[in-house]
């Protein structure tokens, strides 16, 4: 498994919450074991405890996409360094579960799973993965969705770092408000030049009189 595969960690945890909108789908502690994915061995170990402990490790990883979005690099490595020093990882060699056409082993880095509790487990995977993205793409890969009021956190691996939104539906919905601010400000235009034309009228009428 290659370890940009980890980042997404990182990105499904923080958009659990939608603080904007006052949305917060971490409520529980199924809710944790799903952001495991396939990963159901560490999910199991997740227990009511960890919800609160996932909350905590949401905000952290929060406030790296908010300081990358805003343009403050040294901010963004700072919050993620302290995180991959609360939460180091264990490295392993792996290839059991993927060979090649003739069966030898594909060999991969896989990151193991934290033996101490769930969240440990997760964060150290999320920050690890985070940590390989943005020092493989950029700092500025990292975004948060520009359609107010989603702002939910995306990885950009767009060939020419133009990504704005966390999705297609909120482009779409951004490119569609855009598009009736431009409608409504041709109206008030036409109506303000019919208003001038009309007041030019009335001032050229009482002149003649």
């Amino acid at each position: 498994m290659e370890l940009a595969y980890y980042s997404d960690y990182a990105v499904r945890l923080v958009n659990t919450e939608e603080p904007a909108r006052g949305q917060d789908s971490l409520t529980s502690v199924e809710a944790v074991r799903e952001l495991f994915g396939t990963n159901q061995s560490a999910a199991r170990r997740a227990t009511d405890a960890d919800v609160t402990r996932f909350r905590s490790v949401r905000g952290r990883l929060r406030a790296v996409f908010e300081a990358a979005d805003g343009g403050d690099e040294t901010l963004a490595v700072d919050l993620l360094n302290s995180l991959l020093l609360e939460f180091p990882v264990s490295p392993q060699i792996s290839g059991h579960d993927h060979r090649d056409d003739d069966g030898s082993p594909l060999w991969h880095m896989h990151l193991a799973d934290h033996p101490s509790n769930a969240t440990a487990g997760f964060a150290a995977i999320a920050a690890m993965g985070l940590a390989f993205h943005l020092t493989e793409y950029g700092v500025d890969r990292l975004g948060l969705c520009e359609a107010a009021p989603c702002r939910n956190a995306y990885l950009d691996t767009s060939t020419n770092r133009s990504r704005r939104y966390c999705s297609d539906r909120c482009a779409t919905r951004a490119n569609v408000a855009a598009y009736r601010a431009r409608k409504r400000l041709e109206a008030d235009r036409s109506a303000d030049t019919g208003r001038s034309a009309d007041s030019a009228q009335r001032a050229t009428a009482n002149g003649e009189r």
